[in-house]
């Protein structure tokens, strides 16, 4: 990234279809704590992203963003996942399922060596999320907290919540 927090590219790693890049893409960022309230109108944003094929990019870290990725590989959509260290040697065979079929990408700002996910590393990733991405849907975020803080400052993205 640059002075202004913009993405270069050739600072980006990957693993799987970069074409994924050039689609419209979608961010959608929840915090960990989050209402049973939305929980569910979530789950129902998933399914319709999925059903309409469009391209979501999440980290995928929080526990309703890995629900949201669960009803996403189910569909046949592209996916893009953002991770908040390098990527691993080692992928879990759903994802490396999803890679060869073309659908997911994985991406990261960090190089092979950041092994820990730490809070900073979760900032630069939602960050970064938020660059690659064309708008912005956000689960949830908690009163007083990063992602809430993050999205006061987002001013070229069109930015969703998804209402209690």
């Amino acid at each position: 990234m640059n002075l202004h927090g913009e993405i270069i590219m050739n600072e980006l790693h990957s693993c799987g279809n970069r074409d994924l890049l050039k689609l419209h893409k979608t961010a959608f960022l929840c915090s960990r704590e989050i209402p049973a309230s939305v929980v569910l109108k979530c789950y129902d944003w998933a399914i319709e992203q999925r059903n309409s094929g469009n391209c979501v990019i999440s980290g995928f870290h929080s526990k309703i963003e890995k629900d949201v990725f669960h009803y996403l590989l189910a569909g046949s959509q592209p996916i893009i996942m953002a991770l908040a260290r390098g990527i691993k040697n080692s992928i879990e065979p759903e994802i490396k399922k999803a890679i060869d079929d073309g659908r997911l990408l994985l991406v990261t700002p960090f190089a092979e060596d950041v092994k820990q996910i730490t809070a900073a590393t979760a900032e630069i990733r939602n960050r970064f999320m938020i660059e690659l991405a064309d708008e912005v849907v956000i689960g949830f975020a908690s009163k007083g907290g990063m992602l809430e803080s993050m999205i006061a400052n987002v001013r070229d993205k069109k930015i969703l919540g998804i209402k209690e």
